[in-house]
């Protein structure tokens, strides 16, 4: 078991409880603003801004903790922090870039003095980039982003400028040996097969989101620890590439814009990157919308496997891609539709299926069952199916026990955000949770983790399970889409079982609700990359 302890450094936790702020905050800002976060925010107290969940009055408090009289509410740190903290809250819903009358309107709010100021400070200083300057529409965003969003756009036009064909494989489609850079649609099912079929190939590397998807597609290990994380980033990059003729990133809906750069930068000039997924799949739940937009450019080939004739499940996904549901037979228990009356009957249901009735019928064990829903909250979101599940599955003290599934929260030095795990140590009193993964056991605090028998729709996107319960209640209808819909059945391979307690607006939102539109710039930024080439 490892010693290593991945969490916030003394310093950050001891800066906190001086300044009176909830230690469990800490880990979050660790894993935001680095190692160096506690001489970050002795610096500039707004920085904490820029830490999921931190309201605008929590930074003021921490910042008159710190600076007493001196921090102002016009502090022109304070003023940057409260835009970057706009944009970040729009990077949560997927954008990479707000306009910017968007953001001084939102500013106003705060009382910032001369925001239009304090902005183009932040701009000069390269925290925040401004885009399309001098049009209609002129564009703020973190540099992070903006900065991901070219090097993606870049990596991509010197991959394809750089490549020579390949030889083909049997079976295969000849664009992934002819461009640099292919997209490759089709199901779930239908990619992984002929991902499996390239993956014997000499010199092709196989990646997913995680190391069970990896596997399940004939790689080995996820994108993230492909990469190499440490405590400064990747390190895998310009100076240390991939060393493989073709690299195929499986279910590439989930890539964000962030990970797609440090995936585009590392491979090397002259490797072939394929983009495989479903292209009706969510987005991925940070900022960007790399598959879609390199889609929507124009720019790179898009191959289509041809559809098969499939189970079940295959036909309630591609009737949901089509925006239409269809009976299923009562005697084929590949899908069960499963009524219920509201959200707590729901989630009844729900933990009744995974710990009885799938294991009895059907004989998948409840480890190899996972329940996936729209939302974290409510009575039949994720946390609350959690609880309930833990209580029937592994009962204990908690909130962490052995025996617990967990899922990573974020990127961990042994699991991608997603990844899937099995706790074998806690210990409460100093928040220290030891986890088993497929790469090996890692020490986190709990912030780091989420019990992972319930999960939500956009989590559970990169890993297949032999079962799965899909939660579909009327308190989540606001945020039923159709791709959510697709997402959710797309997760099982034996069998799956619908929870059915939205009424009408299950069949509403698969006619008619696309996801919600992304502002981004890459599919712009390709077709200037790529305009010549």
């Amino acid at each position: 078991m490892t010693d290593t302890f991945f969490g916030p450094p003394a310093a950050l936790t001891e800066l906190f409880a001086s300044a009176e702020v909830p230690s469990r905050l800490a880990y979050a800002a660790f894993v935001r603003l680095g190692p160096g976060a506690a001489d970050a925010l002795r610096d500039n107290p707004w920085r904490l801004l820029r830490v999921p969940g931190i309201r605008p009055e929590q930074a003021d408090f921490f910042a008159k903790r710190l600076l007493g009289d001196e921090a102002g509410p016009r502090d022109p740190r304070r003023v940057v922090e409260l835009a970057a903290h706009l944009l970040l809250r729009a990077a949560g819903d997927g954008h990479t870039v707000t306009p910017v009358t968007t953001l001084l309107s939102a500013l106003e709010a705060y009382d910032p003095g001369d925001a239009v100021e304090a902005l183009r400070a932040a701009i000069g200083a390269g925290e925040i980039t401004l885009a399309g300057e001098g049009t209609e529409t002129e564009l703020l965003g973190l540099a992070e982003f903006a900065t991901a969003e070219e090097t993606v756009a870049e990596g991509l036009a010197r991959l394809t400028a750089m490549a020579d064909p390949l030889p083909p494989v049997d079976g295969a489609p000849e664009a992934i040996f002819e461009h640099g850079v292919t997209v490759l649609t089709g199901t779930p099912a239908a990619i992984e097969r002929t991902v499996r079929a390239l993956a014997d190939a000499p010199n092709v590397i196989v990646l997913a989101a995680t190391d069970r998807a990896a596997k399940d597609a004939g790689g080995e290990r996820s994108a993230h620890l492909t990469l190499g994380p440490g405590p400064d980033g990747y390190s895998r990059g310009v100076d240390s590439p991939l060393e493989a003729d073709l690299v195929i990133v499986t279910e590439a809906s989930t890539l964000d814009v962030v990970h797609a750069a440090a995936l585009v930068e590392a491979c090397m000039d002259g490797t072939h990157l394929v983009l495989a997924a479903d292209p009706a799949a969510p987005s991925p739940p940070a900022a960007g919308r790399v598959l879609g937009d390199v889609i929507a450019s124009g720019v790179i080939p898009v191959t289509a496997l041809p559809a098969e004739d499939g189970d079940a499940i295959d036909r309630v996904a591609a009737a949901a891609r089509e925006g239409g549901l269809v009976p299923v037979d009562p005697a084929d228990r590949t899908v069960v539709i499963v009524p219920a009356g509201e959200a707590r009957e729901a989630a009844h249901r729900a933990v009744q299926l995974v710990t009885d009735s799938i294991p009895r019928a059907l004989g998948i064990p409840a480890g190899d069952v996972l329940v996936v829903t729209p939302a974290q909250r409510g009575e039949a979101g994720a946390n609350a199916l959690n609880q309930a599940l833990k209580e029937r599955l592994n009962p204990g003290p908690g909130p962490y026990d052995p025996g617990d599934r967990v899922v990573a929260a974020t990127d961990l030095p042994t699991a991608a955000a997603g990844e899937f795990g099995d706790v074998v140590a806690a210990k409460p009193d100093e928040d220290r949770v030891d986890v088993a993964f497929d790469a090996g056991t890692v020490t986190v605090p709990g912030a780091a983790l989420r019990h992972g028998w319930a999960v939500t729709v956009q989590r559970a996107q990169g890993t297949r399970w032999p079962a799965v319960v899909a939660v579909m209640s009327g308190e989540a209808a606001g945020v039923l889409t159709r791709p959510l819909v697709v997402g959710a059945f797309t997760r099982a391979r034996r069998h799956l079982s619908v929870v059915h307690a939205a009424g009408p607006e299950l069949a509403l939102a698969v006619r008619e609700r696309q996801e919600p539109a992304r502002r981004t710039r890459l599919a712009e930024l390709l077709r200037e990359n790529l305009a010549d080439l």
